[in-house]
């Protein structure tokens, strides 16, 4: 069995398409990671950092299904609705996608996640969850 991993061109790479593609992953990581992460942060400032019982598990676990559902609705028809780099990794092993576009996907797909940590940060005025 060959593997058909693929480096990619740079006009590919480069083109609106690809730009496209790659803002595409960046703003529906960006909803997932903020909508996911907020609603534990949420979760922690309603009971008073209180330990997770399974009430609140499962609405945390459902909001992560939800923002899950809506980035990848947003992302499929543009860039196939990646979202996490995981994903993007075993497309690019798969030969789905090429080295280059993958690269550029982790990119955006991390910058993603960082930008919406930071608006968590400014949104909730500093407030900082750290264990």
């Amino acid at each position: 069995m060959a593997i058909g991993v693929a480096f990619g061109r740079f006009d590919e790479a480069f083109g609106l398409d690809g730009f496209k593609s790659y803002l595409a992953e960046f703003i529906s990581t960006l909803l997932f990671v903020f909508a996911g992460v907020g609603s534990a942060m949420a979760y922690d400032k309603l009971t008073s950092s209180a330990a997770l019982d399974p009430a609140g598990l499962v609405g945390v676990a459902i909001c992560h299904g939800f923002a899950l559902f809506v980035a990848v609705a947003i992302a499929a028809n543009i860039s196939g609705g990646h979202v996490n780099p995981a994903v993007t990794f075993g497309l690019v092993l798969g030969g789905q996608i090429t080295i280059l576009k993958g690269i550029f996907y982790w990119i955006a797909q991390l910058v993603g996640a960082i930008v919406a940590c930071l608006l968590l940060k400014f949104v909730t005025g500093g407030l900082v969850r750290c264990s």
